[in-house]
């Protein structure tokens, strides 16, 4: 494995919220992945002294280009709009829901840069299990 544990991808993308009988509203989002959590993904939801981040598995990301995925408080799929390609994203909190859209190929370029980095398959490679949980032992 070639990878650094500290290397990142960060990818600036537009989500839109989807709001019934209305237009959708744009959200600038940052899609960051590091190889120091090779499994996961943050998106950085940000704006009017507000941040929200959300983590979720990249493997579901993968997924959203192909077939519906998820369960719980993430779910995503794939969508076609006026010969758009669109990744549908569900996120439920007890704070409430919001069903986000963004264009496939956008999602598609931040996954092949992360794939690129850290192929599937090759994540544990990166984690070092016997650190973790002494740490986890330790707190």
């Amino acid at each position: 494995m070639t990878a650094i544990p500290s290397a990142t991808v960060d990818s600036s993308v537009e989500l839109r919220l989807v709001l019934p009988g209305a237009d959708a509203v744009a959200l600038p989002v940052t899609l960051r992945y590091s190889a120091g959590d090779p499994y996961a993904v943050q998106a950085l939801f940000a704006g009017d002294d507000v941040a929200v981040e959300w983590v979720f598995g990249r493997d579901l990301l993968v997924d959203s280009l192909d077939r519906p995925s998820g369960e719980g408080d993430v779910q995503v799929w794939p969508a076609v709009r006026g010969g758009t390609r669109l990744v549908m994203i569900s996120l439920s909190s007890p704070d409430g829901q919001a069903v986000l859209e963004g264009d496939a190929a956008d999602i598609e370029a931040f996954l092949a840069r992360t794939l690129a980095m850290v192929p599937a398959g090759s994540e544990s490679l990166l984690l070092d299990l016997d650190t973790e949980i002494a740490a986890l032992l330790a707190a």
